[in-house]
């Protein structure tokens, strides 16, 4: 691992007055957390594209819950990993925005309680007619689940995961202040993410065009690497840590 690449990371971060960082499935990879188009990510028959959409937890609740019960399982038998640790270090410091795409939780069980969850949460649900009590997200950490789908405790019709599923429109405010995050920053970098998922890939390109030094930490190569100004083409949970010790 090239010691410039670390040294040349270290003095971006150390020179910028304000980073924001997006991170993908790729950071909880070496957690064990299975990535959603990887080999590992398939369950049963089913590709997760066709389970997590609006239409299929209408046409079989139960079975969008098995597979997302069967995640929660397998997620929290996971702990955060070096980048996990690396980011919420940073996360605390001021100017430093961490944005996420992943709904695992691992950023704030390693101390990123204020990261920007673009897609929600798996450790939440919400009524899904849309309850008046129940519409708000409530965590709900029992693992595994007593009944699935579980009942929403205020109408007992049957809630659907905290998530954002395919087919459906981010939170907009939650969503702002990612867009702001990234049009004003002076570093932006993407960790981990495949830049398949817009908006949220689009972020990059923003922070590119505001003038921001554009930065991608992952293995392989994405769509993003025509707006990089620097690709570190190595797993995250060993690159970070050496960008951290050198800060």
């Amino acid at each position: 691992m090239s010691a410039d690449a670390v040294e040349q990371l270290a003095g971006l971060v150390r020179a910028a007055a304000s980073v924001t960082v997006l991170t993908g499935a790729g950071v909880s990879a070496a957690s064990g957390v299975p990535t959603f188009r990887g080999a590992d990510g398939l369950w049963r028959r089913y590709r997760p594209e066709d389970l997590a959409t609006p239409d299929a937890f209408a046409r079989d609740p139960r079975l969008v819950w098995e597979w997302y019960d069967w995640r929660r399982q397998r997620i929290a038998a996971c702990a955060p990993n070096d980048a996990h640790h690396v980011l919420a270090r940073w996360a605390q410091r001021p100017g430093v925005t961490l944005v996420t795409q992943n709904v695992d939780g691992l950023h704030e069980r390693a101390g990123a309680a204020a990261a920007i969850r673009l897609h929600g949460s798996i450790w939440e649900v919400r009524c899904a007619r849309g309850c008046a009590r129940g519409r708000e997200p409530r965590r709900l950490e029992t693992v595994p689940l007593e009944t699935l789908p579980p009942p929403c405790p205020h109408c007992g019709g049957d809630e659907r995961p905290g998530v954002v599923w395919f087919g459906e429109s981010l939170d907009p405010a939650l969503f702002g202040q990612a867009l702001a995050a990234a049009g004003g920053c002076d570093v932006f970098i993407a960790v981990g993410t495949s830049a398949a998922v817009y908006p949220a890939a689009g972020l990059l390109v923003e922070a590119k065009r505001s003038g921001a030094t554009t930065i991608e930490i992952n293995p392989d190569g994405t769509p993003l690497t025509p707006y990089l100004d620097v690709a570190v083409r190595q797993p995250a949970e060993r690159f970070l840590p050496l960008v951290d010790a050198a800060l």
